[in-house]
């Protein structure tokens, strides 16, 4: 999924879903209709309305965004969905969690071009990501997973096991 970071269309989508992002953040912490009601609007599908996204909460475009049903994200919860991030059922996240999709090129003569390009995350159903986690393009961490506080995910994680750590790894099988 290559594409120009400076795009006038990207851009201007960017800033509706920063406007919209900005209105969710403002709600007050106990107007859930009105946050579900933004949420439906802003992300791209919603597995049920048992979804708790506190705030703030921030996203790039927010249509790319999948989430399952009985979703919680707590604070700060960070989204760069440039490319598709895909969430299952029964997935609770922690705060302070970041997943990114954009990359940049390590050149600087190539980045300055804005050309990039973003890859695809993936989160199976039943996972628990811990607080302060850093999920990086391209990852897809398997079904009935915890990912401890503090982990920096730069490799699939496989299905039913536990990964810590900077770069996570599995550390036991469940």
């Amino acid at each position: 999924m290559d594409y120009f970071a400076a795009d006038e269309e990207l851009i201007r989508e960017l800033n509706e879903a920063k406007e919209i992002v900005h209105d969710y953040n403002l709600l007050r912490p106990g107007d859930v209709e009105g946050k579900l009601r933004i949420l439906k609007g802003l992300l791209g599908h919603i597995g049920d309305d048992d979804i708790i996204i506190n705030q703030p909460f921030y996203c790039d475009y927010g249509k790319q965004i999948s989430v399952g049903r009985r979703f919680f994200a707590n604070f700060s919860f960070t989204v760069l969905d440039e490319a598709p991030v895909t969430i299952g059922d029964d997935c609770f996240i922690g705060p302070n969690v970041s997943i990114y999709t954009a990359c940049h090129s390590t050149d600087p003569v190539e980045r300055n071009t804005r050309n990039e390009w973003a890859r695809p995350v993936k989160i199976g159903n039943n996972v628990w990501i811990g607080g302060s986690v850093t999920i990086l393009p391209g990852v897809t961490i398997g079904s009935n997973v915890t990912v401890g506080a503090g982990s920096v995910v730069v490799n699939d994680i496989p299905d039913n096991c536990v990964a810590v750590g900077n770069p996570a790894r599995v550390v036991r099988k469940i």
